[in-house]
């Protein structure tokens, strides 16, 4: 009699052990997928707002009208704004106070806006450990279910007088299907991850070089 080797029919008729594999195989995957989604959203928008904010910084003007605008708004300041608002605050404060020297109101501005750009940076990474995670460990898993799929087909031959393929192929296709799941949740969360590690790097690197641009102008301007 002709087998049902649908994919559907091999999910439901695998062992339990194997179906637990599978299941957190493709509930990793929907996780990834979702912080893949929330990264590109997050990515592009941290990039859209650096070109905004680097280009009203560069068009000359006053800081304090930037830093009025900037702390005016009701919406949380994320990115470069933030950086720079936290620089700008705190050597504000300091000339408030009527700190003079340099060199400390420039040191403490940096110190300000390296605490904001950590901060930045928490955000801009936050969820590539879990796409890292699910990249690297996920064939394991799905292998982890193959073998046990496999051992299963091949105990069950034991009750059988004469082994066929056509008794061990089920077995053996159904445990299969744990390490293409694998593959399918590892796969993506790896390039994902790759290149969500790439655009960090990259808004990092402008990040450092507006911190170091903007101390000079605070050096210049004390």
């Amino acid at each position: 009699m002709e087998q049902d080797l649908s994919v559907i029919t091999l999910i439901t008729g695998a062992s339990v052990p194997v179906q637990a594999v599978m299941g957190i195989l493709l509930l990793g995957s929907l996780v990834s997928w979702w912080y893949i989604f929330l990264k590109v959203f997050t990515l592009s928008r941290a990039e859209r707002e650096a070109v905004e904010f680097e280009r009203a910084f560069w068009t000359g003007g006053d800081l304090t009208k930037l830093y009025d605008s900037i702390t005016a708004g009701r919406r949380t300041v994320q990115g470069m704004a933030s950086i720079f608002e936290a620089g700008f605050k705190e050597y504000a404060r300091l000339k408030k106070q009527g700190m003079t020297d340099v060199s400390n109101l420039t040191e403490s501005a940096r110190r300000a806006m390296k605490a904001a750009y950590n901060r930045e940076m928490d955000d801009l990474d936050a969820h590539l450990p879990f796409l890292a995670s699910v990249g690297s460990v996920s064939p394991y898993i799905g292998l982890f279910g193959t073998v046990w799929g496999i051992m299963n087909a091949f105990r069950g031959l034991a009750n059988v007088a004469q082994a066929t393929l056509a008794h061990v192929a089920p077995g053996i296709a159904e445990a299969l299907i744990a390490t293409a799941i694998g593959l399918f949740a590892a796969i993506p969360a790896v390039i994902a991850y790759n290149r969500f590690a790439a655009n960090v790097d990259r808004i990092a690197v402008r990040y450092e070089s507006f911190m170091e641009e903007f101390t000079n102008i605070l050096q210049r301007k004390g």
